[in-house]
């Protein structure tokens, strides 16, 4: 099944997806919905009534899918050929840093980004935990994967290299689409392989298939699950494959009004329009 988080006039609601849209859910947004009792059976009920009150697909407002997880930490470097084009050597560990909620958007919301010239792109598969993990083995982490979807690690690389800590260039609010939904764990084979893509303004920049991550989705569940528990709707970002602009010669680097578009087969795409708006620019108030 396909679980999103839609926008509505109030708010956000968790919603699964039917034939005729995304039926609203009693959860406001996925991470709710699976930090609930039971999330699975709660789908169903609503799917046994029918699709009456479904919002059509072409209407639907898709927030990020998990918009509001305790903890977002991603995996830097876990591809073989970015580690290559970086200049690296293959780790014996997995790089982490974390996220925080703030830093995710929807999966078709502009990107705005003050203050940097040298903003770069990194397709990657998202992994949503469904149940909580701590100091679990690779078996115990496979069975806690609620499911899949699409991200976009936007990273400011100009404040990234400020310092040996990447946090601040990776950070930025409303930087990181996610979306555009949760497609469950049950829909694959026990350990899938997806293939990514990555385009700017339609041109192919990067691909790759997750069956070369040198740390895998259990395996790195149960690596962080050692050292911080892993609850229902956390988000780990498994890391991005060759192809990032940084490591073209010479750099490149999207341009304001670029188009950032992400896509895994069998989870979705996510488009994006970026802006930039230079650091001396002077902020607007919206009403």
């Amino acid at each position: 099944m396909k679980l999103a988080t839609v926008r509505t006039a109030t708010g956000t609601a968790a919603a699964v997806e039917t034939a005729g849209g995304y039926l609203p859910l009693d959860a406001p947004d996925v991470g709710a919905l699976l930090a609930g009792t039971d999330w699975r059976a709660a789908v169903d009920a609503a799917l046994a009534g029918g699709p009456a009150g479904a919002i059509p697909a072409e209407t639907a407002e898709l927030a990020a899918v998990v918009p509001r997880p305790a903890k977002v930490i991603c995996c830097g470097l876990n591809y073989a050929d970015h580690i290559l084009e970086m200049g690296r050597e293959l780790p014996e560990y997995p790089t982490l840093f974390a996220k925080f909620a703030d830093s995710l958007t929807g999966p078709a919301d502009a990107i705005t980004v003050h203050g940097s010239d040298q903003v770069d792109w990194e397709a990657e598969l998202a992994v949503v935990v469904g149940s909580e993990l701590s100091r679990a083995d690779e078996t115990e982490a496979a069975a806690a994967i609620a499911g899949y979807t699409v991200a976009n690690d936007v990273s400011m690389r100009d404040w990234q290299h400020r310092t040996l800590q990447w946090l601040q260039g990776k950070a930025f609010d409303a930087s990181t689409p996610l979306g555009p939904a949760l497609v469950t764990a049950d829909e694959f084979d026990e350990d899938p392989s997806f293939t990514l893509r990555g385009y700017v303004n339609g041109e192919l920049v990067q691909t790759g298939d997750t069956a070369t991550l040198v740390f895998g989705p259990a395996r790195l569940l149960s690596y962080i699950s050692g050292f911080t528990t892993l609850r229902p709707g956390d988000v780990v970002l498994t890391g991005t494959p060759g192809g990032v602009g940084s490591g073209m010669k010479p750099p490149r680097f999207l341009a304001d009004g670029d188009v950032l578009a992400t896509e895994i087969d069998g989870l979705g795409r996510l488009e994006n329009t970026v802006s930039l708006v230079p650091a001396n620019a002077t902020a607007t108030t919206h009403a």
